[in-house]
């Protein structure tokens, strides 16, 4: 587009393209994932209710009076983020926290029936956004991006808890068959 007289490109709105360096960049492609998800989550799941309270209900639903501490590792939860999103579902009274029968510094977790009924509902519409979202790609498709989606996180976290120099001799041993979508290392 050819620029006016006073400068202005004269871009509108959603007429301006993405820079070709940031679109190819795996993180703002994924940031565009994340924004699109939490938007169809809030639309088709619940306003409220985020996926890692969820991610919390369902693991203390599987692992009943299990510590606070290993349930948040259970769901890739930071001790702190875990420690708040314990509180936000402990005060809508859809969990409990007991101290430990033998370390009082412990508390374990459970599902009041209330928030088992809410945990179910929140399930079944979060499984219902996951059909929508995966629509098209069918059995084995859905298998190649989960899998893709699962090394990317595995690699990124190893990324973000290591220093720079020990991070980077991940990639000259790891590679993905494109046939498969498997992680060879």
């Amino acid at each position: 587009m050819d620029e006016t007289a006073d400068g202005d490109p004269g871009w509108i709105g959603s007429d301006l393209p993405t820079p070709s360096d940031m679109a190819t960049a795996p993180g703002y492609v994924l940031r565009r994932l994340y924004q699109a998800y939490q938007a169809a989550w809030l639309s088709h799941v619940d306003p409220v209710a985020t996926g890692a309270q969820v991610a919390v209900l369902m693991a203390v639903n599987a692992y009943p009076g299990l510590e606070q501490g290993a349930l948040g590792e259970s769901v890739s939860l930071e001790p702190s983020t875990m420690a708040s999103i314990v509180t936000r579902l402990e005060k809508r009274g859809w969990l409990q926290r007991r101290k430990h029968s033998e370390d009082g510094r412990k508390r374990q977790l459970y599902l009041t029936d209330t928030g088992r009924e809410t945990m179910e509902s929140l399930v079944r519409r979060a499984r219902e956004l996951d059909l929508l979202l995966m629509e098209g790609y069918g059995p084995r498709g859905q298998g190649l991006v989960v899998d893709l989606l699962t090394s990317l996180a595995h690699r990124w976290e190893v990324v973000a808890a290591t220093e720079r120099s020990a991070a980077s001799s991940w990639s000259t041993s790891t590679s993905i068959d494109p046939g498969t979508s498997r992680i060879g290392q």
